[in-house]
């Protein structure tokens, strides 16, 4: 999927508001969402991230548990690896474009964690609540440390 730079600025602040309905809350959704956050408000993100993707999920009557929702190691690596990707976009690279340049890339595909962490690890509920690192492959831009 591709998206103008509306449509972007869009999806994040549904995000952000709570108004995006959950069957468009995809994998593409949450990277695109996440590049737009870091483009345009990067504040604290490893921080707030994480709360903002938990309301929404009880937003749109899903549940944050060992099992489902929020999943914390799957978030800071996915955000590092934004930060690193938008920090090398050249200038005036649109919103629309940087996430199409983003879904191109190996992050694009929804089972990219699982080359770096093995399933059992990656899907333990110790990796839901915290950072755990991974267990295959170092990541290239790991998440700050503190997560």
């Amino acid at each position: 999927m591709t998206y103008t730079d509306d449509e972007v600025a869009l999806l994040a602040e549904r995000l952000l508001d709570r108004t995006l309905p959950k069957d468009q809350w995809t994998h593409t959704a949450h990277l695109t969402a996440t590049l737009r956050l870091v483009r345009t408000r990067d504040r604290d993100l490893e921080r707030d991230l994480p709360d903002i993707i938990r309301a929404y999920n009880v937003a749109v009557g899903g549940v944050n548990d060992d099992t489902s929702g929020y999943h914390e190691t799957i978030t800071q690596a996915y955000l590092a690896a934004i930060r690193a990707f938008a920090a090398a976009l050249p200038p005036g690279v649109s919103d629309g474009e940087a996430a199409a340049r983003l879904l191109a890339t190996p992050l694009g595909d929804k089972a990219w964690p699982l080359s770096h962490w093995s399933r059992d690890r990656l899907f333990s509920v110790e990796a839901r609540r915290g950072w755990v690192a991974p267990d295959l492959a170092p990541l290239a831009h790991p998440p700050a440390r503190g997560v």
